[in-house]
């Protein structure tokens, strides 16, 4: 089986021959993986199963001074944290539409290398990601405090304004079905440390019926739905299974029992992360890391799983702690 074919064997809840991986690195802690292993390519080097189409988020435009503008005109500082920033301004600073204008879903620039991608790694199971997918991306364009205001106050504005986002989002999502892709990955936190950002019953009331039709129209095309949302989000599995969601990144252990979930969930949702991004990896020793890295293994041989760190490495993660757990990994087949 190719890597493409494990993944479609974990997502059919089947038994894979072996845990499939897909790892994802900040800025910081890609420039110490790379002087390690002394090319600029990791992808050759983590054999990574998930091959990452389009531009999640849209960030085009280099303003400079570490300024960048997405394509819906929100401008991040990325000063401090160069993968993604920190939103400077509001576009839309009242709670109405009028005068603002979408950008272009079919915009080439996310396509443009996906058929370069495809014949490089054609043995990868192939995502199209969408980045700030719903929520998220209301509030870069209205503001957090903002929106979370409108709920209550501005209902209507906040119908209107998801929904005009989930259209933008099918559209671009009809673009991609032109291309063999597997998949479409919405990014979209809900979660903090302790529950979701807006509560349960605004999430049911206006973000629920909105992703029923974005999820929807990936099946009704045959794909399968992946979702990243962060944080203690575990409460609402059974209302995301109930909608079509296939697989769940990225599996917090410090805010979920990954262990207990995925035993719960097992046949019926597929799990893309759960290693220790807050504790195990930048605090843990080696050992640490690859009693943690063989539990997960260990839970995922009968499927349903696909390992990950619970985020994106972040650069003070040692390289030693990074490559314990890559190292196992790659034991478990020819890659080593």
């Amino acid at each position: 089986m190719n890597k493409r074919e494990v993944i479609h064997a974990v997502l059919e809840h089947r038994r894979p021959p072996y845990v499939p991986w897909s790892l994802g690195f900040t800025h910081e802690a890609a420039v110490k993986l790379r002087q390690y292993f002394g090319q600029d390519d990791l992808e050759s080097c983590l054999h990574n199963h998930l091959l990452e189409l389009g531009n999640a988020i849209g960030f085009f435009t280099d303003l400079g001074n570490d300024l960048f503008q997405d394509v819906f005109g929100v401008v991040w500082d990325r000063s401090v944290d160069k993968d993604i920033g920190v939103v400077r301004g509001q576009v839309l600073p009242e709670p109405t539409l009028s005068g603002y204008t979408f950008p272009d879903p079919h915009d080439p620039r996310f396509f443009a290398d996906i058929p370069e991608k495809i014949a490089r790694y054609g043995d990868r199971f192939r995502v199209f990601q969408i980045g700030f997918s719903l929520y998220e991306r209301a509030w870069t364009l209205r503001g957090m405090e903002n929106l979370l205001m409108d709920f209550i106050d501005h209902p209507q504005f906040v119908h209107t304004l998801l929904n005009a986002i989930a259209d933008y989002n099918m559209a671009q999502v009809e673009k991609a079905l032109e291309y063999d892709i597997d998949a479409v990955y919405f990014g979209d936190d809900w979660g903090q440390q302790r529950g979701l950002q807006m509560g349960p019953r605004h999430w049911h009331t206006f973000i629920y019926p909105v992703l029923q039709r974005m999820y929807a129209a990936v099946h009704k095309a045959g794909k399968y739905v992946f979702i990243h949302s962060c944080g203690d989000v575990d409460e609402l599995f059974d209302d995301l299974i109930a909608i079509g969601l296939n697989c769940f990144n990225p599996f917090q252990p410090e805010v979920m029992d990954v262990f207990a979930l995925l035993r719960r969930y097992r046949g019926q949702l597929v799990f893309h992360g759960g290693l220790s991004t807050q504790r195990t990896l930048p605090y843990g020793t080696v050992d640490d890391v690859r009693y943690e890295t063989r539990r997960l293994l260990d839970a995922g041989r009968d499927g349903d799983y696909i390992f990950a760190p619970a985020h994106a490495v972040e650069g003070d993660v040692p390289l030693e702690n990074m490559l314990a757990f890559i190292e196992l990994l790659q034991s478990q087949t020819s890659y080593a």
